[in-house]
């Protein structure tokens, strides 16, 4: 059986991670006030954190139409796919997992399975990624989407913001919104929990809030995934580096943060995801 991941482009993979799993995306799109743009094809993650930097006017972002999805299925299907799960942004936060799930009744020809990763970015990612892995063992479809699930379940997201401007004007605030009352005064702490961003910490200076991720991380033990990212922090790799110092024993994916989740996040934020152990 040939089992083939569809995910979206929230899930923030390299491009090379997507290839060698062989991963396929459908994109969100973006817009700048009335300029509409498709992430990763019209909207590259270099041009999008450039224009963040010049422009006054936070972005907002939408979720594929069903018809995108639907053309994912049909070309994973002619390429020989004969089971297709897919991962998808949180449902909590986005619509993108509805128009998966309307699309998959288009589709008669092999088995679709859609998974709420209940994360986002590098979270979604590391599902996207294990869900890969399992296919390419030979897992039927069942099996593979019953293990992304169990993955969705056990991983943690943890940022570090410049600012909670982003997620305030996007909406997209959850139960951070008792954070507002010190927008001003502190570098804010964020989880996704559930599929929705959480206060998990509130510090006064960037050093502390870097500190503060480090500390957490420490505490887990036998984390099975770990991926590392960041929206341009001048000090991500010497944030990556100390990731690795607490666990070198670790294979540690890394990713700069594309649009879609940039667009809530805002720049010079670090964080890291990582999946539990069972």
């Amino acid at each position: 059986m040939t089992v083939r991941i569809v995910t979206d482009s929230a899930c923030d993979l390299p491009e090379e991670v997507e290839r060698s799993l062989n991963i396929e995306i459908v994109p969100l799109t973006v817009r700048f006030g009335d300029q509409e743009y498709v992430d990763r094809g019209e909207l590259g993650v270099a041009e999008f954190w450039e224009r963040i930097g010049k422009s006054k006017q936070i972005p907002t972002t939408a979720a594929p139409a069903p018809g995108a999805f639907e053309e994912a299925y049909r070309k994973v299907i002619a390429e020989g796919a004969t089971g297709i799960v897919v991962i998808c942004l949180t449902s909590k936060l986005s619509a993108t997992m509805s128009s998966a799930e309307l699309a998959a009744r288009s589709i008669t020809d092999v088995p679709i399975e859609v998974v709420d990763s209940k994360s986002a970015s590098v979270g979604e990612g590391l599902a996207a990624i294990a869900a890969a892995r399992h296919a390419a063992s030979g897992a039927d479809t069942a099996t593979v989407a019953e293990a992304a699930r169990s993955l969705a379940d056990r991983t943690r997201i943890l940022g570090a913001l410049d600012t909670l401007e982003y997620l305030r004007k996007g909406g997209r605030v959850g139960a951070a919104k008792a954070l507002f009352g010190e927008l001003l005064s502190v570098k804010p702490c964020i989880s996704i929990r559930d599929g929705e961003v959480a206060e998990a910490g509130k510090v006064r200076t960037h050093s502390k809030a870097v500190a503060w991720l480090l500390e957490e991380f420490s505490k887990i033990k036998n984390p099975e995934y770990v991926m590392v990212f960041h929206s341009m922090a001048p000090d991500a790799e010497e944030f990556l580096a100390q990731v690795r110092a607490i666990a070198p024993d670790m294979e540690i994916e890394t990713g700069i943060m594309g649009p879609i989740v940039g667009t809530h996040i805002g720049p010079r934020a670090l964080g890291m995801g990582w999946v539990e152990a069972k």
